[in-house]
């Protein structure tokens, strides 16, 4: 009974789980390096000195989404 429960948390969890992963991978990709990923593609702006707003803004919601991804895998450690 337990596991007739669960089950659906279990399907939205994973769901959740490939959705998160794949904005991890993007927001990691868009913060390479000037020249390289995407950040030489321009979506990363070039700022003459210290860091841009759009960075920081880029950096806090990688951080967000990486935290996400780990509380939903402790969540689906949890339900298995």
């Amino acid at each position: 009974m337990v596991l007739a429960l669960s089950f659906p948390a279990l399907q939205i969890a994973a769901v959740l789980q490939v959705l998160l992963a794949a904005a991890c991978i993007t927001l990691v990709l868009m913060h390479s390096g000037r020249e390289a990923g995407m950040g030489g593609l321009g979506f990363t702006p070039h700022s003459q000195g210290g860091t841009h707003i759009v960075e920081k803004n880029l950096t806090r919601v990688t951080v967000v989404m990486a935290a996400l991804f780990g509380l939903n895998t402790i969540l689906l450690f949890r339900l298995l």
